[in-house]
């Protein structure tokens, strides 16, 4: 189960790579892409693998609003320190060059931005948080692997994110960046432990991911 995991979600993300930096399509062929590779790879370790439905997993989990608290407290945070470090970084990044690629490579513009940050919020991070903490981080935690899980899913969502938007950056803060990614990513996974379910990371992502969209709305001149 272990080596499943570990295997299959190595070789989506690698694909997703090729997909993203090589192949250079637009951003719609990569969402089908990835809509494919994490949804599909949980489902088979779930159906075939583990040989549980998602009817017996719900029935097994909690859901209540109480238990959401952390989640929205840590997500007010991170929308907060990431709107400051906007400000304090601005000088040090070409927001220009980025819209220019976003523009030319992936066919993202002010007209689509709005669709697309709409989705980016909601739809991306739900797909994400899905697959590196409910998929990932909550198996292998739930085999024993608790140290593994910590530090094969942070590592894994990190470098992810870094080959998506590597030529963005110099490289000081790229490795500022990873190292934040693999932090959040952790703090996303002790969230997750306290409800045994991603609901509370996704919290999180979706007011991250929405601090980043006004950022971007700032960077296409449409605030």
């Amino acid at each position: 189960m272990k080596a499943y995991i570990i295997g299959v979600s190595l070789a989506a993300c690698i694909i997703l790579y090729i997909i993203e930096q090589v192949l250079a399509v637009d951003y719609i062929t990569k969402t089908i892409a990835k809509l494919i590779l994490f949804t599909v790879i949980p489902w088979i370790y779930l159906k075939f693998v583990k040989k549980s439905s998602i009817k017996d997993i719900l029935s097994n989990r909690r859901i209540e609003p109480s238990t959401f608290k952390l989640g929205l407290i840590f997500g007010a945070w991170s929308f907060l320190v990431i709107i400051a470090s906007y400000f304090v970084l601005r000088g040090y990044i070409d927001f220009n060059r980025i819209a220019q690629e976003l523009q030319s490579k992936s066919k993202v513009t002010p007209s689509n931005f709005i669709f697309v940050g709409l989705y980016i919020t909601f739809g991306n991070s739900f797909l994400e948080e899905y697959f590196f903490r409910g998929f990932i981080f909550l198996n292998l935690f739930n085999l024993g692997s608790k140290k593994l899980a910590y530090i094969y899913s942070s590592l894994l969502f990190g470098v992810y994110h870094i080959s998506i938007f590597k030529t963005w950056f110099n490289p000081i803060l790229i490795g500022l960046a990873l190292f934040g990614l693999i932090s959040v990513g952790i703090i996303f996974n002790w969230l997750d432990t306290k409800t045994e379910n991603f609901i509370n990371s996704w919290l999180v992502h979706i007011l991250a991911d929405s601090a980043i969209i006004i950022i971007g709305m700032r960077m296409f001149n449409m605030l």
